[in-house]
């Protein structure tokens, strides 16, 4: 496992202060020790330095993995955030989404969620903030990116509905109003 470089230091921190601010402090200076990112075949792990240190006992080429992984470098150089990122993230993402339990399902599978399948969401949420997607008993579904502006869902009048759609590749969520007649 070797360190990250600052270039890649520099996109893994971008991606998750997109999620979770500036609480990437608290992600690193934890009160059961320091946590260090280590890269691994372009895949980033999370892992404490009691176990860093452990785990460099262990030769290369028998090496696969230690700690958690967050995610992994494409070929193209992009971060990309994996589901076991969630549990770390989800206790300190600022902005978030509740789903309730009849929109889950059509959201893990890739579908339309309706503005009937929103239970909840963070007040002052921005266009193109980073959220996590949470079902209503506080279980992280997913991270993604928001891409629509934020209005009071009671302002809505009924010529309008929202509708939320989540690409599975990178779990974005993109929010668009349609005219109904």
């Amino acid at each position: 496992m070797k360190r990250l470089s600052d270039e890649r230091t520099k996109l893994v921190f971008e991606k998750l202060s997109k999620f979770i601010g500036t609480n990437v402090k608290l992600l690193i200076d934890r009160p059961d020790g320091q946590y260090v990112f280590r890269e691994h075949k372009d895949r980033i792990y999370y892992v404490s330095e009691k176990n860093l240190k452990l785990g460099e006992t262990i030769a290369p080429d028998h090496f696969v993995s230690i700690g958690t992984c967050f995610g992994k470098f494409t070929k193209t150089g992009r971060f990309m955030l994996h589901i076991t990122a969630l549990n770390y993230l989800a206790p300190y993402a600022q902005f978030k989404i509740w789903l309730k339990p009849s929109a889950e399902q059509q959201f893990l599978y890739g579908h339309n969620v309706n503005k009937a399948g929103l239970g909840r969401i963070t007040e002052s949420t921005q266009k193109y903030q980073g959220v996590i997607v949470f079902s209503m008993n506080d279980l992280p579904l997913d991270a993604a990116s928001i891409n629509f502006i934020n209005i009071k869902f009671e302002t809505l009048y009924r010529g309008f509905k929202k509708i939320l759609t989540m690409l599975i590749n990178n779990s974005f969520i993109l929010g668009f109003w349609s005219c109904s007649p």
